[in-house]
């Protein structure tokens, strides 16, 4: 087998950059593990970037999102029972975000592959990545029990954290920077309209509530919770009243409950790693980077890397700039930590430690005053919260 770009991955990251390839008459295979059902079935994040919004519609996508998806122009954040709106299109110019589910934005790519033609083989085994410093590198896997073999011209690493893109790279080469949170997220979906239009975002000295949605009719609120628990401790009933008592009486008298959909805990991590590509190998989205979900970045940092990816790639092939293709690693990274410092940014806002100290307390108290309190802080959070503007490829 032959292509140009070997694609290992068939998530949101794999899909949208092999639909902006073909697109651009580029020719890729895509090579996922999993079956359809299962990769449908991850239950993800809903929070879309302005940018990334931008990207879908340009990889012709969008009709459904731009139907269904529910634009929102602020969010809230709540301490003490105080409800503070942070209007992001008054303070960024008018950019938005966009609430529409990552299992929606993978159903579309998926639909619009196939509609396409374009190739994706579903349960390959052994995958194995070979000769990544060369000028014709090659995959392998097991399909069936026969082994194949695709030849390309670059691959790209879409598989996640636990894939064999990054593993692919000599130790001795990366760069690992990683920071484990002291707790965990417990999330719960149900059809049951959101308590509220904007997303809110609440510090309890219970614990961190988050209020999101994924429509008019279908809601996600997660908890901070120990390491320590698991789902099966908390049945529907103890996480409404959990819910209910770290909400004001206003939101907690209007909250809807319902049978969870989806229950699950999430432990949190910061990870990056430096560089994002070795040789004819590029890394994108989980396979070199992770985000706690406070900040609503994962989807949107890996959609991110394709932008600059992709744009590369077209440059290589329409006109021959080899020279760009060194220049990735670093325009990816470029915004990937200012995603991570986002992230890190909102946890430590939100969050109680048990272990911090009583000058780290006044700090995080002081930047609670400080960036919730004046229009300098807010901007701040709103710029990064609708998502940074993307450098220019050239």
């Amino acid at each position: 087998m032959n292509t140009q770009v070997a694609i290992i991955g068939a998530g949101p990251s794999g899909l949208l950059l092999g639909q902006l390839l073909h697109n651009a008459g580029i020719k890729t295979v895509i090579l996922e593990r999993q079956t359809p059902e299962y990769v449908l079935g991850r239950i993800r994040a809903g929070i879309l970037e302005n940018g990334t919004v931008e990207l879908l519609r340009e990889a012709g996508v969008s009709r459904r999102m731009d139907a269904e998806g529910l634009i929102h122009h602020g969010v809230e954040f709540l301490f003490a029972n105080q409800r503070i709106p942070v209007p992001l299109s008054e303070l960024t110019g008018g950019k938005t975000v966009m609430v529409y589910g990552q299992t929606e934005v993978t159903r579309d790519l998926m639909e619009a592959r196939q509609a396409c033609g374009a190739q994706t083989i579903y349960g390959v085994e052994q995958v194995e990545l070979h000769d990544l410093k060369n000028d014709k590198p090659f995959v392998t896997f097991v399909k069936n029990g026969e082994t194949c073999r695709l030849e390309c011209d670059f691959v790209a690493g879409c598989d996640g954290f636990h894939g064999v893109s990054r593993q692919s790279i000599p130790r001795d080469i990366l760069r690992e920077y990683e920071s484990i949170w002291p707790f965990g997220w417990l999330g719960l979906l149900a059809d049951t309209p959101p308590v509220n239009h904007e997303l809110i975002y609440a510090h309890h000295e219970r614990g961190f509530v988050l209020c999101s949605q994924r429509s008019l009719t279908r809601s996600r609120y997660y908890l901070q919770v120990p390491l320590s628990d698991k789902v099966e401790q908390w049945s529907d009933e103890r996480f409404w009243g959990e819910l209910k008592r770290r909400l004001p009486d206003e939101l907690s008298q209007k909250l809807v409950t319902g049978h969870s959909l989806e229950k699950s805990i999430a432990p949190l991590r910061s990870y990056v790693v430096e560089p994002m590509q070795y040789g004819r190998m590029f890394l994108v989205g989980d396979a070199a980077h992770i985000v706690p979900p406070t900040g609503a970045k994962g989807l949107n940092l890996a959609v991110s890397d394709v932008n600059y990816l992709w744009r590369i790639l077209r440059q290589y092939y329409r006109h021959g700039r080899e020279d760009l293709l060194s220049h990735y690693s670093q325009l990816a990274l470029n915004r990937v930590w200012k995603g991570e410092r986002f992230s890190w940014f909102m946890t430590h806002l939100l969050h109680d430690f048990q272990d911090k100290s009583a000058f780290d307390r006044k700090m995080q108290e002081v930047d609670r005053q400080y960036y919730l309190g004046s229009r300098a802080g807010l901007t701040t959070i709103a710029e990064n919260y609708v998502g940074l503007p993307y450098e220019t490829v050239e």
